[in-house]
C-alpha cells in the first residue's frame, strides 16, 4: 500500500494493555489476538498515546492543521476522523527466561510469516526469506552467531537451550540467522551494541511452543492495597495482574490513505512529521508504577511506493 510504514513497540519495562476484567483467577489480564491467544497492544490506543505526545489535545486541532488531519477533530462543524491509521501491534518476539545467557528473544514460523505478509504491504526491501521451514515441537533453530549466550556446543547433536521450563534440542539455521540480522537492524537502527545482543539471543521455535509460551510466559503480579491506619491488607483488596515481560517485540503497520478538511497537508508530510525515528513512551496502564515504558520505532523514511 502507498503511504504505509511498519512500526514497532519495544518494552522496556512490564507493559500491561489491559482487557478489563478476567474470568479466570488473573483479575486484571492483557488483550490478546482472539485468533491465536497472543498478546497484542490495539492501534486505537497506540494511536492515543502519539497523539497525546504531539499535544494533539482539543484545544490545539484547529481545522486544516496537521494536527487535526493526522489525529481527528471533534466537534459539529469542521469535524473529521484522523487520517493515520494504526493497526493492532502483535508479537513478534516474546522474552522468555533462559537458564543459559539470562533470557531470549522468541519467535515462531507463523509470527514471522504473518510480520513477513506486513513487511510486503509496506514495501519493506530486501525481503527476508519466506519462513518454510519445519520445527518440532521440542525443538529451536538459532541464528548461530559467533558466541551464541542461549546454547553450548551449538554444533552437536545434544545441544540444548532451556527455555523457561523447557527443555528444546537446539540446531542452527541459515534463514533464521537472516530473520535476525534484518530483525535487528529494524528495531535497533542506532544501537549496533543492542544489534548484536538481538541476534545472539534470537531463537525460533514451533508454533505451537511459541503460543504455549504466549499463554504461561507473561508475568503475573500481585497487587494489593493497604489500609492507611491498620497497616494491613484492606479486606477484598488483593488482585492478580497480567504484564508482557520487559523487552518482549511487537509490529505493526500505520498508513494514511486519505487526508481530511486539510488541503494543504500531505499523506507523506503526516508520516514523516508523527510516525518517524524513535520515541520513547508511556503505554498502558500502571503508569504509576513504573510499567508501561516502550520504545516506539518507525520506518525511517516514506514514499509514495511505499515505506522503505
Amino acid at each position: 500500500m502507498p503511504h504505509t510504514k511498519l512500526y514497532w513497540l519495544h518494552a522496556l519495562t512490564p507493559l500491561h494493555a489491559g482487557a478489563g476484567l478476567g474470568v479466570g483467577f488473573i483479575d486484571l489480564p492483557i488483550i490478546r489476538e482472539k485468533i491465536s491467544r497472543w498478546p497484542i497492544v490495539p492501534g486505537s490506543g497506540v494511536k492515543g498515546v502519539i497523539a497525546d505526545h504531539h499535544h494533539a489535545s482539543e484545544d490545539t486541532r484547529a481545522a486544516g492543521t496537521k494536527l487535526a488531519a493526522a489525529f481527528g477533530r471533534a466537534g459539529e462543524e469542521n469535524s473529521n476522523s484522523g487520517s493515520l491509521v494504526f493497526s493492532d501491534a502483535r508479537m513478534v518476539c516474546l522474552a522468555t527466561p533462559s537458564l543459559k545467557g539470562t533470557f531470549a528473544w522468541v519467535t515462531s514460523p507463523m509470527a514471522l510469516r504473518r510480520l513477513r505478509r506486513d513487511m510486503q504491504e509496506a514495501g519493506v526491501t530486501p525481503m527476508p526469506p519466506e519462513p518454510s521451514w519445519t520445527i518440532a515441537e521440542d525443538g529451536a533453530n538459532l541464528p548461530s552467531p559467533g558466541n551464541p549466550p542461549l546454547a553450548s556446543a551449538l554444533k552437536t547433536a545434544d545441544a540444548k537451550v532451556f527455555l523457561g521450563e523447557l527443555d528444546l534440542a537446539a540446531q542452527e539455521n541459515p534463514e533464521v540467522r537472516q530473520w535476525a540480522d534484518q530483525l535487528a537492524k529494524a528495531v535497533f537502527p542506532d544501537d549496533n551494541a543492542w544489534r548484536n545482543e538481538f541476534i545472539r539471543r534470537f531463537a525460533v521455535l514451533s508454533d505451537d511452543t511459541f503460543g504455549f509460551l504466549c499463554e504461561t510466559g507473561t508475568e503475573v503480579t500481585a497487587r494489593v492495597h493497604i489500609d492507611p491506619a491498620k497497616k494491613t491488607v484492606m479486606k477484598g483488596q488483593l488482585w492478580y495482574e497480567e504484564y508482557l515481560p520487559a523487552e518482549s517485540i511487537l509490529g505493526g503497520l500505520v498508513w494514511c490513505d486519505k487526508v481530511y478538511n486539510a488541503p494543504n497537508v500531505t499523506a507523506d508530510a503526516l508520516l514523516a512529521d508523527y510516525c518517524s525515528g524513535t520515541t520513547t513512551l508511556q503505554m498502558g496502564g500502571k503508569a504509576t508504577i513504573g510499567k508501561g515504558r516502550v520504545r516506539f520505532v518507525a520506518a525511517q523514511r516514506a514514499a509514495a511506493g511505499g515505506a522503505r
